[in-house]
């Protein structure tokens, strides 16, 4: 039986609750995954592993329709499967997608990006990526990052890095970047595999504008049972609550 973490702090003006989450092309029980998603109740989701290939937005759609969200960014072909999901609230002020450079042989990755508000809080940027699984591409996706957070002085960079704490890249991201668990830890540290964690290889970055109140792996939050952890998906969730400067 998983221990149930803290309580989470409540909403405010400009707090954020943001979900990244693998969700392997929707390929496992898609209504325990649902479940999950809503149980954490995600003003943002930064989705991975998005359907690419048959029927991409329609799914994206499914997706976001079942967790009463809408699309913000991303999905599919225009960010080789990154994408956002965020509540009707969140307003959209620009979409900055990028799909990445391509090594031969492997897969097509990329970048989905919004600079979005929400109700009195200053605008900010939210990536989400799945980075290589290669060390020499990963290492320019880590750098490559940097980069979507251009466009505003605040912002959210979330998703899974295939790569683990101590690698070259996490670090280096780290040096500049809040990393949510280590600054806030709540919940659980390991993000994969579900029936067995030991490795962190999710996590949401945030830039040093965003107070982060909160982030982990969501066992024991109400409504988020062990089994559909388990069941959803091959990685687990992050959850991060995030304090944006109020206007």
């Amino acid at each position: 039986m998983t221990t149930a973490p803290a309580e989470l702090p409540p909403p405010a003006p400009g707090r954020l609750r943001l979900l990244s989450y693998n969700v392997r092309s929707l390929r496992d029980d898609r209504h325990a995954l649902v479940r999950v998603i809503r149980a954490c109740a995600p003003d943002v989701v930064c989705v991975q592993e998005s359907p690419r290939y048959w029927r991409p937005e329609g799914q994206a759609a499914w997706l976001a329709r079942r967790t009463g969200t809408v699309v913000l960014a991303g999905g599919g072909r225009a960010a080789a499967g990154p994408l956002l999901l965020g509540r009707p609230g969140v307003r959209v002020r620009a979409v900055h997608d990028r799909l990445l450079p391509k090594t031969r042989g492997l897969h097509a990755r990329g970048f989905a990006t919004a600079l979005v508000e929400v109700a009195g809080a200053a605008p900010f940027t939210v990536t989400s990526c799945h980075l290589s699984l290669d060390a020499d591409e990963r290492l320019r996706q880590f750098e490559l990052l940097r980069g979507q957070l251009r466009y505003a002085e605040l912002g959210v960079i979330a998703g899974d890095f295939n790569e683990h704490p101590d690698g070259p890249g996490w670090r280096g991201l780290a040096g500049s970047l809040q990393d949510g668990h280590v600054v806030a830890p709540w919940g659980g540290e390991m993000t994969s595999v579900p029936d067995n964690p030991y490795q962190r290889l999710d996590a949401v970055f945030a830039t040093p504008g965003v107070q982060v109140l909160a982030c982990g792996v969501p066992h024991g939050l109400p409504g988020v049972t062990d089994a559909d952890l388990r069941a959803a998906t091959d990685h687990l969730p992050v959850l991060a609550v995030l304090q944006l400067p109020t206007r």
